[in-house]
């Protein structure tokens, strides 16, 4: 029975994956179910999966509601008021919400957009230890104690001095006899990852703008932790001066100055260079703005900052252009003319939430 229900159990998981894979290009643009993101699950609404119901039978085969009346007699006289009102008709709505690992989720989004797997560059960093069980010793705690090896010595030492007796075979273990599991710590290396994103605050990026944002960048970081078991995320926003802030804040602040984008470069080299030397670090630049700068010295200030000091620290650096009916989009044009052929450098427009899917595929699919 316990197979059975395995087998079962296995089939529904295997269909709940296909009406996720069907439907992505639908959830990706969707931000209703990140709402409902636990640690290492997430909720999704599957309303195509039919819920098991019931069916009746043929009249000819009797049961409850065959022989003589009319549609509508009650079975039995109740005891209350019949009610009052119409009965709605018509099948009801029925969505199926299922749990699915961010993990698999991620592996999800890897077929259905066919991304290469990542390759982590630098050395591993050790973050982690742990326990491994190397041989057995006389002495020990007692949670440790290796029952096996304590029989196999007791039935040694009683063999040894002849009160073993085939007939009558009881080992009794003495303290001597006893032994236990050691152990030593072992360093667990783990590749570590870092993803600074970084958004222009002004007052032409309006809650539109934002909302593709933080969408977006929940697909990138479920991407990234299935490849990196230390994955780290810090957040700058900017208008003319840029700051550090929290993701709450990151994602609800609205500021109504002008834009300086290499503030916010700025910045992120600074926490590049103090805590995450790319020797040990993979390090993710995101920045997403409406193409809006506040002169042409500044971009070409930005060009230099990429070209010289954050392009060759970093593993990708990617800028996510989202229309603006305020914005002039002209940041854009700038960067592909500038830097827009590096290996390590991803350019994408994002007009509205149909393009966050495309996106997502720019962003990610070159594995680096």
């Amino acid at each position: 029975m316990s197979l059975k229900i395995k087998q079962d159990q296995a089939r529904f998981r295997d269909i709940v994956r296909g009406r996720i894979k069907r439907n992505l290009k639908k959830y990706v643009q969707k931000g209703e179910m990140i709402g409902k993101k636990g640690k290492d699950f997430i909720t999704i609404p599957v309303p195509t999966i039919d819920i098991p119901h019931f069916r009746f039978g043929e009249r000819s085969q009797g049961g409850v509601g065959q022989g003589d009346g009319e549609p509508g007699d009650p079975l039995s006289q109740g005891d209350g008021q019949p009610g009052s009102g119409q009965a709605g008709q018509g099948e009801g709505q029925h969505v199926l919400e299922v749990d699915v690992s961010l993990d698999e989720l991620a592996e999800i989004l890897g077929e259905e957009l066919a991304l290469p797997r990542i390759q982590p560059k630098g050395k591993d960093r050790i973050v982690a230890t742990r326990i491994k069980y190397t041989g057995v010793a006389p002495s020990g705690p007692e949670s440790l104690r290796h029952f096996k090896r304590t029989y196999k010595q007791a039935l040694r030492r009683q063999i040894a001095s002849g009160t073993y007796d085939r007939r009558r075979p009881v080992i009794v273990p003495v303290r001597e006899d006893r032994r236990y599991r050691t152990w030593k710590q072992v360093p667990l290396p783990e590749t570590n990852a870092v993803v600074i994103y970084m958004m222009d605050v002004s007052g032409s990026m309006g809650d539109e703008q934002k909302e593709i944002v933080r969408i977006e960048s929940f697909w990138i970081d479920t991407w990234l932790r299935k490849h990196y078991k230390g994955l780290e995320t810090r957040y700058i926003i900017h208008d003319a001066v840029a700051r550090e802030v929290d993701r709450e804040t990151f994602f609800h602040t609205r500021e109504s100055g002008g834009t300086m984008i290499s503030s916010a470069y700025k910045l992120a080299l600074e926490i590049i260079e103090a805590d995450y030397g790319p020797a040990n670090w993979n390090v993710y630049p995101f920045h997403f703005s409406d193409g809006d700068n506040w002169s042409a010295d500044d971009t070409r200030l930005c060009v230099d900052l990429l070209k010289e000091k954050i392009l060759p620290a970093v593993n990708l650096f990617a800028y996510g252009q989202v229309e603006s009916p305020y914005g002039s989009g002209q940041f854009i044009k700038d960067l592909k003319e500038a830097i827009g052929a590096r290996e390590n450098v991803a350019l994408s427009e994002i007009a509205d939430k149909d393009g966050i899917y495309a996106s997502i595929k720019t962003f990610l699919g070159s594995g680096k």
